[in-house]
């Protein structure tokens, strides 16, 4: 099934693409959970997590579920995804958060976080 939150990581792995980064992996899933992207930019292994929301949502965009217990799931299915691509162990990662805005068919990035996951 194709859902927005779909629309949404296709829009920025689209998004960022365009911009020089490579996509190596999208909805990598495990037992703790879904990386949305890890992409590859600046010599830096990026995890991405999407939130997608249409207009007048009650949790600012999406960054209102991304709770201290969504933070642990990321990183330890970011680890997990490092120890199944040791290739990728060496290089500086980060957690970076998009939030993209649905109105109508249309996706928008509201906001764009670099970094902001610890």
């Amino acid at each position: 099934m194709f859902s927005a939150g779909h629309a949404g990581e296709n829009w920025v792995a689209a998004h960022l693409q365009q911009q020089g980064w490579q996509l190596l992996a999208q909805r990598w899933r495990c037992r703790w959970g879904e990386l949305d992207l890890v992409m590859f930019a600046a010599d830096t292994l990026v995890f991405i997590e999407v939130k997608t929301r249409s207009a007048h949502n009650w949790d600012a965009d999406g960054a209102a579920a991304i709770t201290p217990a969504k933070q642990a799931r990321l990183r330890q299915t970011a680890a997990l995804f490092l120890s199944h691509h040791p290739q990728w162990q060496n290089h500086p990662c980060r957690f970076d958060v998009a939030l993209v805005q649905r109105r109508g068919q249309a996706y928008h990035l509201q906001t764009y976080l670099p970094g902001v996951l610890s």
